[in-house]
């Protein structure tokens, strides 16, 4: 490691790094198509090149060509195995260009994947995943890192601890991006992010990426009044303009110096450029800046100011925030049913059948989300209607399957403030083909989406800003007891219990014997379990459940049973599919808080008599 660097660091001068390498390698001939980490090994010569370029134009720091060079975004091209390789050869051909002129920063982007509190790979593994890729370029020899275009804080924290452990004190230049006014798309603003990079001991805390430089020069100044540590900043040459098949960037060199000489004097103290920007970019800013003389530009650092703002609230108590969050909290026996919305607009069916279990004593109607792959009322206005026509308490599902997260946030501040109480967070099952031929979305999974709701619960979003009043959501998420791997089942069930899960609801199950087994195993993380009940329509219907539906088993006594009573006709079917269930809840009932029964065939009256048997 450099001892200039740290020097350039702990003094006062600004200091100019390179540009975009994607976008020069793509200007020479790489098709988008191709790995362009993998170029370190088969065209080395023509990194080398653009290393070469920037250094001849005045960058005093150049990133190695390794912002996906990590083992996740390896894999998709099969090079997952060659994350050390790749990132040593990087840094390598960096060194080579820099000689003496310039220092060389190994540049580590995100790993194109969700971690947790959002989605399933821990914090160990993203900093594992980290992990190999600071290491092959600390082999290779590089001066510093630069960890760069990072939305989600909580995964940038990882990949400092990552350098941290492999590489000690090595310089680490922490850079997140954010959008025109000032948030990450997780909605963290400029001054907590500076903050939190601080405590963290990056060395040098900076903006890169997603927006041009008038709306990057807003963040700079924000983040220089708030942050303690030397600031970078690395905007994109403008907003891309689509103009055939390619994206141009438009702002000029000329432009994007001027800027780099406002930042400057905005307090920052480390300039380059971002996607667009080339060496002809780094050679303008470096004459604006005086950098190729030996009086380079000094600026006076920014006092930090002190964080402002309340304190976030506790999440509202469970038994104010709903009926069922009163009736769980009691320890009152819940009594749900599933219903499904209609293909269509009229919400009339719907109403109907909920009418019909309200006035049988049913407590909540939970509603299912999207299911079938057809076109229907989504789960959130179909509670809103039948909350407001109806009076019964509703509990919406919610899937992951066809919805970004900032979709997401939009839908449930919209359901809380349309008066929803109570959901059932579900990743979703994978679209199973249909009319409109699409696919899963899964930007996170149901543990993220139940940490994104916590975290509305706590009057903040994913980011940390707040919303104003906390939300109230009871929490419901999934278990499934007949799970092909249960010890993932558990594992994920913990995850989901950790990030606040006020009650969980079971598959249909068919066998009490089974389904206590596997309660057991989860009575240590303290969730309420609602029991899934499907009381089959017929011996058609039950062997469906039995060979179609993952995750459910139906034991060969019940397919018997439906059978026999078949054979009497199918009045007697349905009786005995409703005298199973019944059967089922009664050996249940000690061990659970509730019961959600389905209603196969849209038929709520069957459903009902399971409860009233009760």
């Amino acid at each position: 490691m450099s001892a200039r660097l740290r020097e350039w660091i702990e003094g006062d001068a600004v200091r100019v790094i390179d540009g975009a390498m994607g976008t020069v390698l793509y200007e020479r001939g790489v098709f988008v198509n191709q790995c362009y980490d993998e170029l370190n090994l088969t065209r080395p010569d023509l990194v080398l090149g653009v290393h070469a370029d920037y250094v001849r134009a005045g960058a005093q720091l150049i990133e190695t060509n390794t912002f996906g060079a990590n083992p996740v975004k390896l894999e998709a091209f099969g090079l997952d195995g060659s994350t050390e390789e790749i990132n040593l050869a990087a840094a390598r051909l960096a060194r080579q260009a820099a000689g003496e002129r310039a220092e060389v920063l190994g540049a580590i982007g995100p790993l194109g994947i969700r971690i947790e509190p959002w989605g399933p790979t821990s914090v160990d593994e993203a900093a594992a995943l980290f992990g190999r890729q600071v290491a092959g370029l600390a082999e290779g020899g590089v001066d510093g890192f630069i960890l760069e275009t990072f939305s989600d804080l909580d995964e940038l924290l990882q990949a400092l601890r990552a350098v941290r452990r492999v590489a000690g004190d090595a310089p680490v230049f922490a850079q997140m991006t954010f959008g025109d006014e000032g948030y990450t798309a997780y909605g963290a603003p400029v001054e907590a992010a500076a903050r939190a990079l601080d405590d963290a001991g990056a060395d040098v805390i900076g903006l890169n990426c997603s927006v041009g430089p008038s709306a990057m020069l807003f963040g700079i100044e924000r983040m220089v009044a708030a942050a303690e540590r030397p600031v970078s900043a690395l905007p994109n040459a403008g907003l891309p303009r689509d103009i055939g098949d390619r994206k141009i960037y438009l702002a000029s060199p000329e432009y994007m110096a001027r800027y780099a000489r406002r930042m400057a004097e905005a307090g920052a103290r480390f300039v380059g450029g971002c996607c667009g920007t080339g060496p002809e970019h780094t050679r303008l800013t470096a004459t604006l800046l005086g950098t190729n003389s030996h009086e380079p530009v000094r600026v006076a650092v920014a006092q930090p100011i002190e964080p402002g703002g309340e304190p976030a609230p506790d999440p509202p108590p469970l038994a104010d925030r709903s009926a069922l969050g009163r009736r769980l909290a009691a320890g009152e026996f819940v009594r749900a049913v599933e219903v499904t919305p209609p293909h269509g607009w009229d919400p009339s069916e719907l109403l109907a059948g909920a009418r019909r279990l309200r006035d049988a004593g049913v407590h909540t109607v939970h509603i299912v989300d999207g299911p079938a792959h057809r076109s229907r009322i989504a789960s959130l206005p179909a509670a809103i209607v039948i909350e407001r026509e109806l009076g019964i308490e509703t509990v919406p599902h919610y899937s992951c399957r066809d919805r970004n997260m900032l979709g997401m946030l939009s839908d449930l501040l919209g359901a809380a403030a349309a008066g929803l109480r109570n959901l059932l967070l579900i990743t979703g099952d994978p679209p199973r083909g249909g009319p409109y031929d699409t696919g899963g979305v899964y930007d996170i999974d149901s543990i993220g989406l139940t940490n994104v709701v916590q975290q509305l619960n706590l009057g903040l979003d994913p980011g940390g800003s707040s919303i104003g009043p906390p939300t109230s959501f009871v929490k419901g998420v999934a278990v499934n007891p007949g799970a092909l791997d249960p010890e993932e089942e558990i594992r994920r069930f913990a995850w989901k219990a950790e990030a606040g899960a006020d009650f969980a609801v079971t598959q249909p199950a068919f066998d009490p014997e089974a389904f206590l087994a596997f309660v057991r195993t989860i009575e240590e993380f303290g969730v309420p379990i609602l029991v899934g009940l499907w009381p089959p329509l017929s011996l058609e219907n039950a062997e469906f459940l039995a060979h179609e539906v993952p995750g459910v088993d139906v034991p060969a006594s019940v397919l018997e049973r439906m059978s026999r009573a078949q054979g009497q006709g199918a009045e007697a079917a349905d009786r005995e599919g409703i005298a199973v269930a019944c059967e089922i809840l009664h050996a249940v009932r000690p061990h659970v808080a509730g019961a959600l029964v389905s209603t196969p065939g849209g038929q709520v009256d069957r459903a009902a008599a399971v409860l009233r048997d009760l």
